[in-house]
């Protein structure tokens, strides 16, 4: 079953977000006051929903207590604080929170966001792999369509080969290194066997670190 998201307030970050989420395979249910933002994402996310997420009536007719995740992405401080606490007081599992600042961050740590992200330093695509699969440590997007990406072994991968694995004709990943604890080898031997917590540095299509994600969220 899909992992369900929803993301409350869809400007530059929020937008970015929900839209990687619903094209990483995640139900996502977009929530914003703002009509146009509301219209933009629409054909992408599960559900689009024109909505004053301040308003604690609002969240509570969402059903937000039941999503896996709701990340408030609000620019307004005041707001975002507002959000954050009727979410917690409704009981929603895990609250991510965008903060403009370390002082916003530490406030919105103490109503009760299990976790804060600084947009500055996490742009949404990464922040989106993050989240559907705790196996992607890292993500840098070069396009639209293309990134690099650092996923932790496990699972699956635990035994195989590389040259066994078949990433780049299966896909279209090409892995530039391997880091095992302190070292980081880019001289990569496909036919040694990768071990539990090697982290593999990949470049490639969005689509085909999804279809690695899958086959790591399988076991």
């Amino acid at each position: 079953m899909a992992k369900q998201f929803a993301v409350i307030g869809l400007g530059r970050f929020g937008g970015s977000l929900a839209r990687t989420l619903a094209r990483l395979g995640a139900e996502v249910l977009a929530v914003d006051v703002d009509e146009e933002k509301v219209k933009a994402v629409a054909p992408v996310v599960t559900q689009a929903v024109q909505a004053d997420a301040t308003d604690e009536s609002v969240l509570r007719e969402l059903g937000l207590k039941n999503f896996d995740v709701v990340v408030v992405a609000i620019s307004a401080f005041e707001a975002s604080l507002l959000v954050t606490l009727f979410l917690k007081e409704l009981g929603v599992k895990r609250v991510v929170v965008k903060a403009a600042s370390e002082e916003h961050g530490k406030i919105l740590e103490r109503v009760g966001a299990d976790t804060i992200v600084f947009p500055e330093k996490d742009m949404g695509e990464r922040v989106a792999y993050s989240l559907v699969s705790g196996s992607v440590i890292d993500y840098l997007e070069l396009s639209e369509d293309y990134g690099v990406v650092e996923i932790a072994v496990a699972g699956g991968l635990v035994g195989r080969t590389l040259r066994n694995l078949n990433l780049r004709n299966r896909m279209g990943l090409n892995v530039m290194a391997i880091k095992r604890g302190d070292t980081v080898n880019v001289y990569v031997n496909p036919d040694e066997p990768l071990r539990e917590g090697d982290i593999l540095v990949a470049i490639g299509p969005n689509e085909g670190v999804h279809r690695l994600n899958q086959i790591l969220e399988r076991g």
